[in-house]
């Protein structure tokens, strides 16, 4: 996390423009820690936890080779300790000759080897320590994911509460969030209530479609599942035809609304809702292991649909932003995966820790979170995002790293959940930070 740190306040250093207060390195014109503006304050920052982290990565290189860690954990944690000086002389030169932009790529991909190096040795250590230990993550019997006691069991009320479970409104409010952030990305302050209205009333009701569409397509497999047979269509609440007119409904009113805005967010809404109801439901989740990592292309389409709501085109900064949710949602949806391993196996549905066992399912944890820290620095450089944003990537992300080693470490149940809601918690956040950061001018 300390070099994740020094990437992501590197890159907050060169979107200040906070490089050009000091031109010379280490010290600056010849002055140790005058910090007479916030742009030496970033410097400085930056510099002081090069030394400290410094320090860590030969600390954790000393102690790999002396307690005699698997080949592939020293040569991956070698490879850090030696990129590490060559990095600090990039930013040196960087410092006194003033950034180019082969200078800048090589500043970044040598931060993202040293990071990468980091992640597999922590990976690798931490299946090398629990592989073998037993795991409890499919202990016990969860009942029902979105029941709720206090609704009625019968009369009008229970019914429309039927209707409201099938569009799966958990996961609406971060779907959405992700649909603001492109917004906001794209648009700043200048951004148009209107537009927002009719993107995040279609998001509203896209999702809702979605939703009732894999509610009707997998009630079968749910009546299997102590997690989700109490739902409306597996316990025959709700008859099938009326859930598809349902979900034809909502989808046709996602499509108006989106429509109302350009084609481009109409086309990608109804891309949306066909890729998560037919190729995501029918096609991925029953057949491949892969389904989670692939169908995160349904999370991450939210992003350039709000992007292309304001620009009526898709953007970089957008396809970015749709990258830190594709990489997000392996390294969320498998803590839920393991947690109910077990209604997952008899629901028929082939994934990861079904097919690969747990401990493989937690080191892909730490590799995919990895790969989600470094796509969200990635989108600050490119999007111009600011402190708020920064602060947010490392600490929160440093929530989620400590819950998966927690993860490894305790193997059941409660570990995994927690770890989900460190995901949750973390790209909330993040997103949040996007909409602050990009609308403030």
């Amino acid at each position: 996390m300390g070099v994740y740190a020094l990437l992501v306040v590197g890159a907050t250093s060169a979107l200040t423009n906070a490089s050009s207060a000091c031109r010379s390195w280490p010290a600056c014109d010849g002055r140790w820690y005058a910090v007479d503006s916030l742009s030496l304050a970033v410097v400085w920052g930056h510099r002081t936890l090069a030394v400290v982290t410094g320090v860590l990565v030969v600390t954790a290189a000393v102690m790999a080779w002396r307690r005699g860690a698997s080949r592939r954990v020293r040569t991956a944690i070698t490879v850090a300790i030696a990129a590490y000086p060559v990095q600090v002389g990039v930013g040196a030169l960087t410092a006194t000759s003033g950034s180019s932009a082969a200078l800048a790529g090589a500043h970044l991909a040598l931060g993202v080897l040293i990071f990468a190096g980091l992640v597999a040795a922590l990976a690798w250590t931490l299946e090398t320590e629990t592989a073998h230990l037993p795991s409890g993550e499919w202990e016990g019997e969860p009942k029902g994911d979105d029941g709720d006691s206090s609704v009625p069991s019968t009369g009008p009320m229970a019914t429309l509460y039927a209707y409201f479970r099938l569009t799966k409104p958990r996961l609406m409010w971060l779907l959405c969030l992700v649909a603001a952030a492109g917004m906001a990305l794209a648009a700043g302050p200048s951004l148009r209530t209107e537009t927002v209205a009719a993107t995040l009333g279609g998001g509203v009701l896209a999702i809702g479609a979605s939703g009732t569409f894999n509610h009707v397509l997998e009630r079968e497999k749910d009546k299997k599942m102590s997690r989700t047979d109490d739902r409306p269509l597996a316990t025959d609440r709700i008859p099938k035809r009326n859930a598809l007119a349902f979900g034809f409904t909502l989808a046709a009113a996602s499509l108006v609304a989106f429509y109302s805005v350009n084609a481009l967010t109409a086309l990608l809404g109804l891309t949306a809702i066909i890729f998560y109801s037919v190729i995501y439901t029918l096609v991925l989740k029953p057949n491949t292991r892969q389904s989670t990592v692939i169908g995160g292309a349904a999370g991450a389409l939210p992003a350039l649909i709000g992007w292309a709501a304001v620009t009526g085109e898709v953007g970089v900064a957008g396809l970015a932003l749709a990258a830190v949710i594709f990489l997000w949602t392996p390294a969320h949806f498998y803590n839920l995966a393991l947690a109910y391993k077990d209604d997952y196996e008899r629901g028929g549905f082939p994934l990861m820790p079904v097919v690969s066992g747990e401990a493989t399912t937690r080191k892909h944890i730490v590799y995919y979170l990895g790969a989600t820290l470094v796509s969200a620095m990635v989108l600050a450089a490119l999007a111009g995002l600011g402190i708020l944003y920064a602060a947010t990537t490392v600490v929160f992300g440093g929530v989620f790293l400590y819950a998966t080693v927690r993860l490894h470490r305790e193997r059941d149940r409660p570990a995994a959940m927690r770890a989900f809601h460190a995901s949750n918690a973390y790209l909330g956040c993040l997103l949040v930070a996007v909409v602050v950061d990009a609308m403030v001018v």
